[in-house]
C-alpha cells in the first residue's frame, strides 16, 4: 500500500479508501466485515462513511453503515488502526425527510446531533475526519454542473466553522473537510479558519473520475496550494468504467441493475467514451477498472481514492490497483480521449 498525508496533518492516510456505502443493502454485515477485514490486511487505513449511507437513502436503512462498521469495531478491536470518516447530510426534504425532517444545517443544533449520533452507532468516541455531506447553497452537486444564480440563504460559515472548532476542543472529532463542494466554497472555508484561527478543512470529497475531471478546474489548483487534498469518490463512474455495463447489459446484482435511477454516468456521451477507455485497456493488457483507478491514484492533488465494491473480488482487484503504474503511452492516449470527449458526466 502506498500513503500521503492527509491535508497538512502529519497523518498519513492510505491511498486507496475504502467506501462502505453498500454496507446494510447490497452487502450484509457478514460480507461488510469480510470486506474491512481484507482491505485492513492490505494496508487500507482509511475507511469512509456517512450518516446518510446506506445507498440508496431509505429510512429503514438510514445510519446503517455506520451501525456495522461500528459493531466491526467493536468485535476486531482495531480502532486504533483506522483513519475513520463520516458526514453530516445537508438539507434535503424532497428526498431525505427522513433526516432531521430534511432541514438538516450546518448549525449547532444539527452538527452536534448528527455528531452525537454517528459516534453512538460507530461505537467510538471520536470521529477523525468530519464533513460536511454536501453544501446548503443551491449550487452544483450530485450530478450538476454550472451554478444559477440566486438569492439563497445559508448557515454562515463563520458559524459553522466555530460549532466544528467546539467539537474538535472537546474531542469528539480530530479533523474536518467538505465534499460536493465549489472553488468558492473551499476558499471561503479557509479563508474564515485562517482570519478566525479556527480549524481547517484538510480534504475536499469530490466526484472524480476518467468521465468527469472538472475536479481539474479550480479546485485542483486549491488542493495543490492549501494542502486540502482530493478524496475521490466514484473513481469508475459507478462502475461504468469496468466495461461490465456496455452493450446494454445488465449484470445482476450491479448498482445500476438493481437502481437504474443512478445514470450519471450513462449519457450516450460517456457510453462513447467509455468504450474508447475500455478499448484502450485492452490494447495494454490491462483490466479497465484498475486502469481508471490506476489514473485517478497517480493525480498530484489527490489524497485517497474512494473504492466501492459489492464483491471480494471487486474488493480485490480494486485494492491492487495501486501497484499499478500507467505507461506514459497510455497516459498519452487518455488524455486524447479525454480531449475528444471533455467531461462526458458531471
Amino acid at each position: 500500500m502506498k500513503y500521503r498525508k492527509l491535508g497538512n496533518t502529519d497523518i498519513d492516510v492510505s491511498v486507496i479508501c475504502l467506501g462502505t456505502m453498500t454496507f446494510g443493502q447490497q452487502n450484509s454485515q457478514a460480507e461488510a466485515f469480510a470486506q474491512m477485514d481484507y482491505a485492513l490486511e492490505q494496508g487500507v487505513n482509511f475507511f469512509d462513511t456517512a450518516e446518510l449511507y446506506s445507498i440508496p437513502p431509505k429510512a429503514e436503512t438510514y445510519g446503517s453503515t455506520e451501525t456495522i462498521i461500528g459493531n466491526w469495531l467493536k468485535a476486531r478491536g482495531t480502532r486504533d488502526r483506522i483513519t475513520l470518516a463520516s458526514k453530516i447530510a445537508g438539507p434535503g426534504k424532497d428526498w431525505i425527510p427522513h433526516i432531521r425532517d430534511g432541514r438538516s444545517v450546518f448549525d449547532r443544533i444539527n452538527i452536534e446531533a448528527a455528531l452525537n449520533d454517528s459516534l453512538r452507532r460507530l461505537q467510538t468516541d471520536c470521529i477523525d475526519l468530519y464533513q460536511l455531506h454536501w453544501p446548503e447553497r443551491k449550487t452544483n452537486f450530485f450530478g450538476q454542473l454550472g451554478y444559477a444564480p440566486q438569492d439563497d440563504t445559508f448557515t454562515p460559515v463563520e458559524e459553522t466553522l466555530t460549532v466544528l472548532a467546539d467539537q474538535v476542543a472537546a474531542g469528539k472529532i480530530r479533523m474536518i473537510g467538505l465534499s460536493n463542494e465549489t472553488p468558492w466554497g473551499v476558499m471561503r472555508f479557509l479563508d474564515t479558519a485562517e482570519r478566525l484561527g479556527l480549524t481547517r478543512i484538510v480534504s475536499v470529497q469530490n466526484p472524480y473520475n476518467l468521465l468527469n475531471r472538472s475536479y481539474e478546474v479550480g479546485l485542483a489548483e486549491i488542493s495543490w496550494r492549501e494542502q486540502c487534498g482530493l478524496l475521490a469518490y466514484s473513481p469508475l463512474g459507478f462502475g461504468v468504467l469496468s466495461g461490465k455495463y456496455l452493450g446494454g447489459a445488465q449484470p445482476p446484482g450491479a448498482r445500476l441493475t438493481l437502481y437504474p435511477d443512478y445514470q450519471r454516468y450513462s449519457s450516450p456521451a460517456a457510453i462513447s467514451a467509455t468504450e474508447r477507455y475500455v478499448a484502450l485497456a485492452h490494447q495494454h493488457d490491462l483490466d479497465p477498472a484498475q486502469m481508471a483507478l490506476a489514473y485517478v491514484n497517480s493525480r498530484p492533488f489527490l489524497t485517497s481514492t474512494i473504492i466501492g465494491a459489492t464483491t471480494m473480488a471487486q474488493l480485490r482487484s480494486n485494492i491492487a490497483s495501486i501497484d499499478l503504474s500507467l505507461a506514459d503511452e497510455v497516459l498519452i492516449e487518455i488524455e486524447e480521449i479525454h480531449n475528444l470527449h471533455p467531461n462526458p458526466s458531471p
